[in-house]
């Protein structure tokens, strides 16, 4: 597990992409790249990092199949992921970026597995935000399979998250409409539904699929639910800004 830790870490302090893990490791199995995950996560909190949530993903059923799995994925969110809605990210923090639009669930309650549900998500959380998900890859070219970007913190970057704070008491989170930007120019639009059905049905999926490695969704982290739409490529200069309806709008500049 260190080896690959090693392989993946060294590639962000770099700025340079890698060969894939499973390149270098035909064998390598989901939960070995999730302990993966955790040695470099843990590396971080050494570091003075802190967990702050996860994200969710390849919940669209195009990615699914793109990678070949029947089921999402998670990462961690560290607070050193964290980027102010409408600030600048400076480029040379990030190798080869992609913006995605999503919605973010606030947790006023635990969620441990393994039998959770969107009704028991539902109830846990204290409001929803919208969100960009910067994601990332430290395999060169995005050339990954389920287990390249499971070990690479499910291809984490960093995250905006909006000002407006919004309960979910009388929303349907499926037909959430979305529209993201770049440079002003209508990129792609999206709607809750793209997330499994409803990003509720997402979360939960996470807090059953964490049970299986001991662990549980807590009061108070941030868990970004999944893509809306296809992520967008992003250069030095891009500016994105995504617009949900009834959550407001989020976004962030990319640093020449």
């Amino acid at each position: 597990m260190i080896q690959w830790a090693n392989h993946l870490i060294e590639a962000e302090k770099n700025r340079k992409g890698v060969e894939p893990l499973t390149a270098l490791d035909p064998g390598i199995t989901v939960a070995a790249a999730y302990q993966v995950q955790l040695v470099n996560i843990q590396r971080k909190m050494v570091a003075g990092q802190r967990i702050v949530g996860k994200k969710i993903g390849l919940t669209s059923l195009a990615m699914q199949k793109l990678l070949g799995v029947n089921e999402p994925d998670y990462g961690h969110l560290l607070d050193g992921m964290m980027v102010e809605n409408g600030r600048k990210l400076p480029y040379e923090k990030v190798l080869q970026p992609k913006v995605e639009a999503e919605i973010a669930f606030v947790l006023k309650k635990d969620l441990t597995g393994p039998r959770v549900t969107e009704l028991d998500v539902l109830q846990a959380t204290d409001y929803i935000v919208p969100a960009l998900e910067i994601v990332d890859s430290r395999i060169a070219g995005w050339n990954i399979k389920l287990q390249d970007t499971i070990a690479d913190n499910a291809s984490s970057g960093f995250f905006v998250l909006g000002e407006k704070q919004v309960a979910i008491d009388s929303l349907d989170l499926s037909r959430i409409g979305m529209v993201l930007y770049k440079n002003g120019d209508i990129m792609n639009t999206g709607v809750g539904a793209a997330a499994l059905g409803n990003p509720a049905t997402c979360v939960a999926w996470l807090a059953n699929k964490l049970f299986e490695y001991g662990m549980a969704l807590k009061a108070g982290e941030v868990i970004l639910s999944g893509a809306l739409s296809a992520a967008i490529d992003a250069e030095p200069g891009d500016y994105f800004q995504a617009r949900f309806a009834h959550l407001g709008e989020v976004s962030v500049r990319f640093g020449a």
